[in-house]
């Protein structure tokens, strides 16, 4: 950093900050008609979303239609100088074309714009120039401009780039909700991926089950059950009536809890000191969502049960974790 000192890069970078977030904060007062009607237009296309731009607005369009394909909205990148060489031909009627550009009046832009109007796809405008000709001649426009980029020679796009980017990520976030997009269906779209591995992991899929499910009759005593569980090397045992059915579950809380105050705790049975009617999942359920009611309730084993509450299975949150589920 020749000829600057690293103090003024510090003050320098806040500022750089302070600049691109009241870019991005001054979009929320321009969230309005023309954003609900955008989603509209891209929530009641027959086709796909078809994104393109050039340059740094073009590498925006890139992540923006990478992101509505991975979210449940069917997108392509279109780059706007290799549109007019051919590339147009992606493009039908029933198409929604986001163009995002700072200016709105490339050459590119105004050569696109002609052919888009002939196939008769809709056009949403990102731009920062609400006069512009891209304006103009699109369905719906988005306003992106802000009060000064953060170079300091005004040339390279920094709190542009970074408005336009905001304002993609509000569209999409909004059209998953939308759409009813969950964490099942992004794993859906992302089966190659490590997260989407994880996401897709069964509670059947990393419980525990036979010698390694410690299941005890109600009738057995604590050192009774003591003994099942430690052989499985469980935190817990669940606990069955004469028909197999879950009555309940004793885990290594309930043993502290009852060590403090009963020092005949080894020989009462099971079924006075185990917590009854616990809470259980399925098989089917995905592991994820089983580690949210784990820490919703603040529990660490919780029994696994088939249609008539027979436990098959025991899961302890270190089975997720070591699952890799978080």
């Amino acid at each position: 950093m020749r000829g600057v000192k690293m103090i003024d890069c510090i003050k320098r970078a806040k500022e750089v900050l302070d600049i691109e977030a009241d870019a991005v904060r001054a979009l929320k007062s321009r969230i309005g008609k023309d954003f609900k009607k955008a989603l509209s237009l891209i929530l009641s296309s027959k086709g796909r979303i078809v994104v393109s731009g050039m340059g740094k607005t073009g590498i925006i369009a890139q992540k923006f239609s990478a992101t509505l394909a991975s979210t449940g909205t069917p997108s392509l990148f279109l780059h706007l100088a290799e549109a007019s060489h051919g590339d147009l031909g992606k493009v039908t009627s029933d198409d929604v074309v986001v163009v995002i550009s700072n200016s709105g009046s490339t050459t590119e832009v105004k050569q696109l714009l002609p052919v888009l109007k002939k196939v008769g796809g809709k056009i949403i405008a990102l731009t920062g120039n609400k006069n512009s000709p891209l304006a103009k001649y699109s369905d719906v426009v988005l306003d992106v401009s802000v009060k000064k980029e953060a170079c300091p020679l005004g040339l390279a796009p920094t709190a542009s780039t970074t408005a336009t980017l905001a304002m993609t990520d509000a569209l999409a976030v909004c059209l998953l909700e939308k759409n009813g997009f969950k964490e099942k269906d992004f794993a859906l779209f992302h089966p190659g991926g490590a997260l989407g591995r994880r996401l897709l992991l069964t509670v059947g899929d990393i419980m525990r089950s036979g010698r390694n499910n410690p299941v005890v009759s109600a009738e057995k005593t604590v050192s009774q059950v003591l003994v099942k569980i430690t052989q499985a090397r469980a935190g817990a045992a669940s606990v069955v009536d004469s028909k197999g059915k879950l009555m309940g579950i004793f885990t290594d809380g309930d043993l502290r809890r009852h060590l403090e105050i009963d020092d005949k705790l080894p020989q009462r049975k099971i079924k006075d000191v185990m917590t009854k009617s616990p809470l259980v999942v399925k098989k089917d359920q995905l592991a994820a969502e089983a580690l949210r009611i784990l820490e919703e309730r603040k529990i660490d084993e919780v029994p696994v049960v088939d249609e008539k509450n027979r436990p098959v299975g025991l899961l302890d949150v270190q089975d997720i974790l070591r699952a890799g589920v978080v």
